[in-house]
């Protein structure tokens, strides 16, 4: 087997103000936050703004893991973080695919991992599954979890401005509020 590549950071931009977004990836509230993003960046701009989004996986959302899983595979292939972009792109877009009723039944009740991982991998046009398999994977995934465990997060989205929470930010904002949480305005 070969060695697999360490999964890209989720980084955009090279900015000095820091803007970090923990993100459930079957959340519906996750993904309001993922879907301004790009506006964000592009009313920010790459030379003022860092944009990191860190993986957050909960157990109500009952395959988080699972795809969370195969995003950081995304991010381990040759597209990198773009790969994993799109993956959570086409999540965030079928959404109920992925997720449970009442978080506890309905038709996801009788899939199994595998074929999630093939739903994720028809709908993203990426080849996933040889990175999921990976060993290495679970130091990216427990380094996700052990950023979120250290800063106190519990709930997603959630958003930190230079490095502290800012429990008055929300998915609902509009990117003016968080351009102005980041001094960007």
């Amino acid at each position: 087997m070969t060695p697999m590549k360490e999964p890209e950071a989720l980084v955009w931009g090279h900015g000095p103000a820091l803007f970090e977004i923990f993100l459930e990836p079957t959340c519906p509230f996750s993904g309001r936050a993922f879907g301004k993003l790009p506006a964000l960046m592009q009313a920010a701009g790459e030379d003022r703004l860092t944009l990191r989004l860190w993986l957050h996986a909960q157990p109500w959302h009952m395959y988080s893991g699972v795809i969370t899983r195969a995003i950081l595979a995304a991010a381990a292939g040759p597209g990198g973080k773009e790969d994993a972009r799109r993956l959570m792109a086409a999540v965030f877009a079928r959404q109920p695919e992925f997720e449970f009723e009442d978080h506890a039944r309905g038709p996801n009740m009788d899939r199994t991992p595998r074929q999630i991982l093939q739903a994720l991998e028809e709908i993203s046009g990426l080849s996933l599954s040889a990175a999921f398999d990976a060993r290495g994977l679970q130091k990216a995934i427990k380094g996700h979890t052990r950023y979120a465990r250290q800063n106190g997060i519990h709930v997603s989205p959630t958003f930190m401005v230079n490095g502290l929470v800012q429990a008055d930010l929300g998915s609902g904002d509009d990117i003016g509020r968080w351009l102005s949480a980041l001094d960007l305005v």
